[in-house]
């Protein structure tokens, strides 16, 4: 029986064409208001997946946009009572069901000291969609999987309509209305795919490398892996794994390397013949043929976007990755042990 996973995963492009088409007019007015209110810097407030969503938005606003973007940090707000200033911000709180404690403390909090405050979530009559100025609802159909896949890719889009809407770039909203065909593309690697999660079975422990946008992509396929298959998979960004963590790695160690084309892959071509230096299991997730080949396990990544969009169809074989090892180690996807669709945290 096919896992509600496996759908939810298979629905992603339609998922993302609905949001780009109901929502596109609803983007474009808040991005009017977002310059006509001028904020100072941007503040993205989120948990789990959807905090890997917000770093992807700190790399989209920064390069599209020059926007200077922060992470929240809810404790601050609700632990220390020590909120930082966030009167000329613009607030953008991710969560797929709108109604995470912390996240709504930090939402009602801004929005007392006058931030301009804007909901992405899945539910648009949720307790957060309620606190807000404005709402980019996903449209992403309920989630039967506790693990987020869907809503991710959806929240990646609000982001990336809201940027080019805020840019006035129709020539990147162009790219997106491109972008659901590109993501059904990137699924075609289950083959490759299974075999990587076979090899992965008997793994005790593994890094995921990415660098620049994917490097969202590498929390992610990390949390994925962790949550799913109760592989502990550490994230690094390519540049961080050489200050310090290198010294674990020994051969057969498996290291997964999102390294797609654009201006992060010389690094990641020059991090990948090194590590095999060191007889690592290399997993490569890749559109460079020169990556294909030194990697071990070789994972083509079938798609073409732009660098700012690859995140879309990277994180895909990842999604498929973590769905096939459960499979393989005999764990349900869709209920990973000790979890629950909405986690309350304060």
């Amino acid at each position: 029986m096919t896992s509600h996973m496996a759908r939810e995963i298979a629905a992603q492009p339609e998922v993302l064409r609905h949001l780009l088409h109901e929502e596109r007019e609803n983007v474009a007015r808040i991005a009017a208001h977002i310059r006509e209110v001028q904020p100072a810097f941007a503040f993205m407030v989120a948990r789990g997946s959807s905090d890997n969503a917000a770093l992807y938005g700190k790399y989209l606003f920064g390069a599209i946009n020059r926007m200077v973007v922060a992470l929240a940090a809810p404790s601050l707000f609700t632990l220390f009572q020590a909120p930082p200033l966030l009167s000329r911000a613009l607030v953008i709180t991710i969560s797929q069901s709108g109604r995470s404690p912390d996240l709504l403390e930090v939402t009602r909090n801004a929005r007392s000291q006058g931030a301009l405050t804007i909901a992405v979530t899945n539910h648009p009559n949720s307790p957060l969609a309620q606190l807000c100025s404005w709402v980019i609802p996903l449209h992403a159909g309920v989630e039967r999987s506790v693990a987020a896949t869907k809503s991710y890719t959806a929240q990646m889009m609000a982001l990336a309509m809201l940027s080019a809407c805020l840019a006035e770039r129709e020539d990147l909203l162009r790219e997106l209305e491109l972008l659901p065909d590109q993501v059904g593309l990137a699924m075609g690697a289950e083959a490759e795919v299974r075999v990587a999660a076979q090899r992965l079975a008997d793994a005790t422990r593994c890094v995921v490398i990415g660098r620049g946008f994917d490097y969202a992509t590498a929390q992610e396929i990390a949390l994925k892996l962790k949550e799913l298959a109760s592989l502990p998979a550490e994230p690094y960004s390519a540049a961080d794994f050489m200050h310090g963590p290198l010294a674990m790695v020994e051969p057969g160690f498996p290291a997964i390397l999102i390294a797609p084309g654009g201006k992060t892959f010389e690094e990641m071509a020059r991090l990948g013949r090194r590590l095999k230096t060191f007889g690592v299991d290399l997993f490569a997730i890749s559109n460079r043929r020169s990556m294909l080949e030194q990697a071990t396990v070789p994972i083509p990544l079938r798609g073409s976007v732009r660098e700012w969009l690859l995140p879309f169809i990277t994180v895909v074989p990842g999604q498929q990755m973590a769905l096939h090892l459960a499979l393989a180690k005999g764990l349900d996807p869709d209920r990973p042990r000790r979890l629950s669709k909405v986690t309350r945290t304060r």
